[in-house]
This record gives structure tokens, C-alpha cells and sequence, in this order.
């Protein structure tokens, strides 16, 4: 059974790292009401939940994708961009020690948000978060195991996910992109089919794959009837409060398709 690891909602979330948005109140409440059921759409789909250790300290520990990268039976524990939240790997590490080969990024800045993978290509997003340098320990560590890493300019929106998620493959078998053709060139990934989210929605580039389905946050639904109507199945949930510190549905797990 392909596994999904989350972790709970910081109490202290209000205090999160921001870049783009400007801080809003968050409910705390409410806002873990809509993790529990972003968590039910994905155990929905046929993945095991696996809960890493809360770290109520931690303002953005929620966010667990920007603190490994999975590749197969590999872990690389990341490097995150921001110092507030480099602690949170150790946790990260500890709790995938058992099921993951683990590798670290010793140098450089890297989130895991800033990682697309599609097939054995990595393209790592250069933002705010992450660097060259962190780029290239990524790329020591994953070209052994078989991956390429492409360098992607950014500087228009916090991670490379939130710009472009990938949607596994159309009915032609040929690999497809959700992307915010305002803030990456379309080009940088070749072949690919480019299904563009909807232009009063610029976040809504972030989707999550999950077996046969895409879960899409409830505050855009002119993007998932873009999605319906290229085939997809859509799963939306609304994940506003959790919006507010910057989510998207990507970086609240880390996916294990292949455990």
C-alpha cells in the first residue's frame, strides 16, 4: 500500500514563515479540521497515513514536504531555506529511518517544495528557499541513484509547486503539467502536455496526485473543471484557513507512492 506522511497542526501556525502573503488571522480550529480531511481525501485514495511526530514549537511543521524528498527506497533529508525550520528534519529523519535509505543535505538551502520530479528528472526550483548550492548537493546525492537535476529560475511565487505540479500522464500516455504560465516558461519541461490553471486563480497550479486522482483546493474551481475536462479525476477540499500560511495541497505530505 503506497504510504502518505503527515504531521498535525502547530498551534503556533499564526507565527509561520511568510514571503508572498501578507499575515492574516488563522483559526486555529478550523484550520486543523481542514488538514483532518485533507488527510481523509488522501487515506480516500488507498494511501496508509503515517503520522510523524507533532511539533507544536515548530510554526510551520505542518508542511513536511519541504523537509525530505523521496526518491524509491531513498529519503534525502533536506536543508530548508528558512533557519526557523531546519530542526524539523531531525524528526523528519527519525521517523522515515526505518522505511528509507536517508541522505542529507549538508550544504546549501533547499525545500522540498522547490522539488518536481517527473520520471528519473528532478527540476529544483531556484527561489527564496532554495539555492545553487543546494541544488547541486541534490543533485551528488540523486544522479548515483539514476536522476537528472534541472535547474529552474523562479522568483515570482514561494516554491516551484506552486507554479507547477505534475499530473501523471493523459490517455496517450504522454506526461502532463499543471502550471501557472505566468510565473514558469512552459518550455523547461519539454514534451510535456501544460494543462494552464485559470487566470483569475494563480494558485491554483499546486494539485496533489493521489493513485488515479488530483486533489485541488476548493478555492479554485475554474482550474478543476480544466482538470475534469482533460479526464482527470478531481477530488477538491477546501484548505483556506491553512491558505492563509501560504499551503498548498502538496506541502502539507510527503507521498510514497512506490513504499
Amino acid at each position: 500500500m503506497p504510504l502518505a506522511f503527515t504531521r498535525g497542526v502547530s498551534p503556533r501556525l499564526i507565527d509561520c514563515e511568510l514571503t508572498f502573503l501578507g499575515r492574516q488571522p488563522i483559526d486555529l480550529e478550523r484550520a486543523a479540521a481542514q488538514h483532518a480531511a485533507y488527510e481523509r481525501a488522501i487515506a480516500g485514495a488507498g494511501f496508509e497515513l503515517v503520522r510523524l511526530p507533532d511539533l507544536p514549537d515548530a510554526a510551520d511543521s505542518v508542511f513536511v514536504e519541504d523537509t525530505a524528498i523521496l526518491l524509491g527506497d531513498h529519503a534525502v533529508i533536506t536543508r530548508p531555506g528558512a533557519a526557523s525550520r531546519r530542526a524539523e528534519t531531525d524528526s523528519t529523519a527519525s521517523a522515515l529511518a526505518d522505511r528509507f535509505e536517508l541522505h542529507r543535505i549538508t550544504r546549501g538551502r533547499i525545500d522540498g517544495g522547490d522539488v518536481l520530479r517527473i520520471g528519473r528528472t528532478i527540476y529544483v526550483g531556484q527561489s527564496s528557499r532554495t539555492d545553487c548550492a543546494g541544488a547541486v548537493a541534490l543533485a551528488n546525492i540523486a544522479a548515483p541513484l539514476g536522476y537528472e537535476v534541472v535547474p529552474v529560475p523562479l522568483d515570482a511565487c514561494l516554491h516551484l509547486k506552486t507554479a507547477a505540479t505534475y499530473l501523471g500522464h493523459d490517455a496517450d500516455g504522454c506526461d502532463v503539467v499543471l502550471l501557472n504560465r505566468d510565473w514558469i516558461d512552459p518550455a523547461i519541461f519539454g514534451a510535456a502536455q501544460i494543462v494552464a490553471c485559470a487566470p483569475p486563480e494563480p494558485f491554483a497550479a499546486n494539485a496533489l496526485k493521489v493513485s488515479d486522482r488530483l486533489i485541488v483546493s476548493a478555492s479554485h474551481p475554474q482550474t478543476s473543471e480544466r482538470l475534469r475536462a482533460r479526464g482527470f479525476e478531481v477530488q477538491e477540499v477546501d484548505v483556506s484557513e491553512l491558505e492563509k500560511a501560504e499551503a498548498g495541497l502538496t506541502c502539507m505530505s510527503l507521498i510514497a507512492e512506490d513504499a
